[in-house]
């Protein structure tokens, strides 16, 4: 047998370049290269190796373990886990820095490889530095916390180990059921030892990516309860998109009538001007959509996880007969909700389904609901597009600036605080990837770090960061790396001086909107309530090296977009917004607990209210 000697290090290396995947014939590379810090714990390892391929394997360098985890996350997003990309660090804070990184990975279904450094293999000469030792086994370390987060995990602590363990990590990272992040950890000196490693495992490999199909017999029941149906209501999730599945979904649609409503991951699934599109249902949703949802007697629920977002904290759908139907190539959720589950691929089942369904249309009177529900969404997405809000405008001003502004190809990229919810409901989406949100872990911080991930995956589009003041300020760094890689992006910073979003909640729940706010410390009171901090993030984004502009207005808003679009490199637009101004629920409920108990006059109020609200959630079984 042929074989090669090379240190377990280069072995990853060649291995990973010669992974392929492929969807409906066609035929892309998998791994677009390596994001990596280097430390003690891999850079005469993997670090190694990357030097030596360099010409080959393209490695980028990063300015935080967490944020190289949420680019490569945003990449494999935009190329619908068709594309990924693999993250190094070393043992110790390097590897756990990538942990919130990886657990918004594995919700959010998305393959990363996380390759983190380890403690030696050998124990000879532990406790090295970063390790953590425990008197109860030799055999932990801080990578065992990726465990519950990783969808495969392996310590490797044989360089021959790997001739099995990556082709497991290949089996899991390009699962369109069980991707999300993968971890292989990997002993400092076990990286640099060298083995005869087969030649074979070196060659190029292609994964199909199959589209599986449903079982006969649930396809035919479906579609006997489609056509049982009165007011039927579809809930496009990411899996729509990531199928591929839109044009299928425009198709179903517009045979039968039946609406849709969007969540977070799903919508862009049919542009928001379409004639079956009630827009985003649930906590964010619009009065249409929770409206019909509350109704349906029968909810269609494709690629969607069902989280307590779309469902309202499950009192969206009140209809004591209403039934569902699981679209989903996961097992797991197609069963939710005590669904009549179709554990398939999206797109050849809503084929399937429009066939089935011959010649059922929704009757008149739904149609002509429909139709009303999106004429008043539309009058009053301009309403708040045009409050004439002020002295400082309000935040859904400054999303209508941007959305009208930005071209149907551009990308709009957000994850935390209270914009995800005010764009879910308001950004007028024309194409399924012009809309992207973190939105299964919520992540602070993904925001320009998942730009940039977007960027590389598609760097003909302009890429649209909102984020807030709060959200900036926990990972701002990866506007360098954009800078150092010529990917630019345009971020819209939105400073009203705290965190809104839990300032509104903590209000809704009683608490006042304690330590929400940005301020000095009072010195009387001794809470968080004195002057507002002095925190200049114009001249903090500038140090980083984005070119930055400061506008006062809507109308400096726009004259500044012009600006950024025009400039060569990362552009940072910041304006301040009013913090009280913020968009209307429609129609829903979420569930956030409420003290029980309380000696404040606003807490026993929230909880009175809470008790009430809380009635309305069901089980489905």
């Amino acid at each position: 047998m042929e074989t090669r000697k090379l240190t377990m290090g280069q072995a990853i290396v060649q291995f990973l370049q010669q992974q392929y995947v492929e969807r409906d014939g066609n035929e892309r590379q998998f791994f677009a290269g390596m994001f990596g810090i280097f430390g003690h714990g891999n850079v005469a390892g993997i670090g190694q190796a990357l030097h030596q391929y360099a010409d080959t394997f393209r490695f980028y360098q990063t300015r935080n373990e967490q944020s190289m985890v949420h680019t490569a996350a945003a990449f494999a997003k935009m190329n619908n886990r068709l594309r990924a990309f693999a993250c190094t660090t070393s043992i110790g804070p390097g590897a756990t820095n990538m942990i919130t990184g990886a657990a918004g990975a594995t919700i959010n279904r998305l393959p990363v490889l996380l390759l983190p450094g380890d403690i030696f293999s050998t124990r000879l000469v532990a406790p090295v530095l970063q390790q953590l030792e425990s008197p109860s086994s030799q055999d932990y370390s801080v990578n065992d916390c990726f465990k519950p987060i990783s969808r495969y995990w392996d310590r490797i602590n044989r360089p021959e180990q790997i001739i099995t363990a990556l082709p497991e990590a290949m089996r899991v990272l390009t699962s369109q059921s069980e991707t999300g992040a993968v971890t292989l950890a990997l002993p400092q000196d076990v990286q640099a030892e060298a083995y005869d490693y087969p030649a074979q495992l070196f060659e190029k490999r292609v994964y199909t990516i199959p589209r599986p199909r449903a079982d006969e017999s649930l396809l035919n029941r479906a579609g006997t309860w489609i056509r049982e149906s009165k007011r039927p209501l579809i809930i496009a999730g990411g899996g729509v998109i990531y199928s591929e599945a839109t044009a299928q979904l425009a198709e179903f649609v517009a045979r039968t009538g039946i609406p849709i409503g969007e969540t977070f991951a799903g919508k862009g699934s049919l542009p928001y001007n379409h004639p079956q599109n009630l827009g985003a249902v649930g906590v964010t949703g619009t009065p249409g959509a929770n409206i019909s949802a509350r109704e349906a007697d029968l909810v269609i629920a494709i690629g969607t996880r069902l989280s307590d977002f779309t469902t309202a904290s499950k009192t969206a759908f009140q209809n004591p007969d209403v039934r569902f139907i699981g679209i989903n190539v996961t097992e797991f959720d197609a069963y939710k909700h005590a669904a009549l589950p179709l554990v398939a691929d999206a797109r050849v089942t809503l084929s399937a389904l429009t066939a089935a369904v011959a010649d059922y249309q929704v009757d008149a009177a739904y149609a002509a609901q429909i139709e009303k529900y999106r004429a008043e969404w539309e009058s009053e997405v301009d309403r708040l597009y045009h409050l004439g809000h002020g002295p400082l405008p309000s935040q859904s001003e400054v999303i209508g600036v941007v959305n009208e502004f930005s071209r149907p190809e551009d990308v709009m990229v957000c994850a935390a605080g209270s914009m995800p919810g005010d764009l879910h409901k308001l950004w007028r989406t024309h194409n399924p990837k012009q809309y992207h949100l973190e939105y299964g872990y919520s992540c602070m911080g993904y925001e320009i770090a998942g730009g940039l991930g977007i960027k590389m995956a598609d760097p003909s589009r302009d890429v649209y960061v909102m984020v807030g003041d709060g959200s900036y300020l926990m990972l701002a760094q990866e506007i360098i790396t954009s800078i150092q890689e010529g990917y630019k992006l345009i971020i819209v910073l939105i400073n009203n001086e705290g965190h809104s979003s839990i300032g509104g909640l903590s209000r809704a729940t009683g608490v006042q909107g304690f330590a929400t706010r940005f301020r000095y410390r009072n010195e009387e009171s001794g809470e968080l309530s004195g002057d507002f901090l002095p925190v200049d993030l114009a001249a903090n984004a500038a140090s980083l090296g984005a070119r930055v502009i400061e506008a006062t207005t809507l109308q400096s808003l726009k004259a500044a977009l012009h600006e950024a679009r025009e400039a060569p490199h990362t552009t940072v637009v910041k304006i301040d917004v009013d913090y009280y101004k913020q968009v209307p629920g429609y129609e829903s409920w979420w569930d956030v607990p409420v003290a029980e108990v309380s000696e404040v006059d606003t807490t026993q109020e929230a909880y009175k209210q809470y008790e009430s609200d809380k009635q309305k959630e069901r089980y489905f079984l």
